[in-house]
């Protein structure tokens, strides 16, 4: 297997620094880090959409409170689907989509790939489905999965990962992938792990925001600090999953790489680890 990793989308939060870390003007530059596995027998596999084709020309599918506070920028170029026919691929060839979470940055590409099977777990849709509040109704857009068949939702089961509970033999895909339950941010928020021939890679989506949360000396910037305490759902499960994750860092960071969803040093950092194949994506 071989995984590209894609920027389907840009947040540019007033702020700079004070989100991201590095920003030396007014704004902040936050990725939507998604993954493009091409695998041997079952086609391409998307981890995560970012930002879809929709999103882009219609901007009313999401949220006026979210696209204004992350100041998401429009850019076709940065979809899943632009990139993949940039590569020579068609929507066709993306067999398999596998969701960290149903949020609005993550899930926006889903009508780009409407042959895709759907793999997330159980817990995110039913979440997803209930849409009680005012912060469930804006990050859940149906308008951005409403339609779209092919959905499998999982539970828990299966061999342990490194310690952590983990769901095994997803339909259709290799071994190799897998979910990994990391609630908090959203009750049916997961990891995806992905094993290859030069150890396991671990895309942790929103279970914490800025590289530097799962470093033995925790540090988040305060824009996303509290960003992190507006779009959790579960604020204990989500910190006690961070401090796990800080202690598989730290115990087993030789055999696993994690990064994040929105941080742009570790979508970087995993472009060059990757042996700079991958294209240089805008921010």
């Amino acid at each position: 297997m071989k995984i590209i990793h894609l920027n389907c989308g840009c947040m540019c939060p007033l702020g700079g620094a004070f989100y991201d870390g590095f920003s030396k003007g007014l704004h902040a530059h936050l990725v939507c880090h998604c993954l493009l596995i091409e695998t041997e027998n079952h086609g391409l596999v998307l981890v995560d959409t970012g930002f879809g084709t929709e999103d882009v020309r219609q901007p009313g599918r999401l949220a006026t409170f979210f696209r204004v506070m992350n100041n998401i920028q429009r850019r076709e170029s940065l979809t899943a689907l632009a990139q993949i026919q940039a590569l020579g691929y068609r929507a066709a060839d993306v067999r398999h989509i596998v969701l960290t979470h149903l949020d609005f940055d993550h899930a926006g590409g889903l009508t780009d790939f409407p042959q895709a099977q759907i793999h997330l777990m159980q817990q995110e849709i039913d979440t997803a489905q209930q849409r009680h509040s005012w912060l469930t109704r804006s990050r859940y857009r149906p308008g951005q999965w409403g339609g779209i068949s092919g959905w499998t939702g999982y539970q828990p089961a299966g061999e342990k990962w490194f310690g952590f509970d983990a769901v095994t033999d997803l339909k259709g895909l290799p071994p190799e992938i897998l979910m990994i339950p990391l609630a908090g941010h959203t009750p049916g928020h997961a990891g995806i792990a992905i094993q290859t021939d030069t150890g396991w890679v671990l895309h942790g989506g929103d279970a914490w925001f800025y590289r530097r949360e799962i470093e033995e000396q925790r540090h988040c910037t305060p824009g996303l600090r509290f960003y992190q305490w507006l779009m959790s759902m579960n604020t204990d499960a989500r910190l006690l999953n961070q401090q796990r994750l800080r202690e598989l860092a730290s115990h087993h960071g030789h055999e696993i790489s994690l990064f994040c969803s929105h941080d742009a040093r570790e979508l970087e950092r995993m472009i060059a680890k990757s042996a700079l194949k991958t294209p240089d994506y805008p921010l």
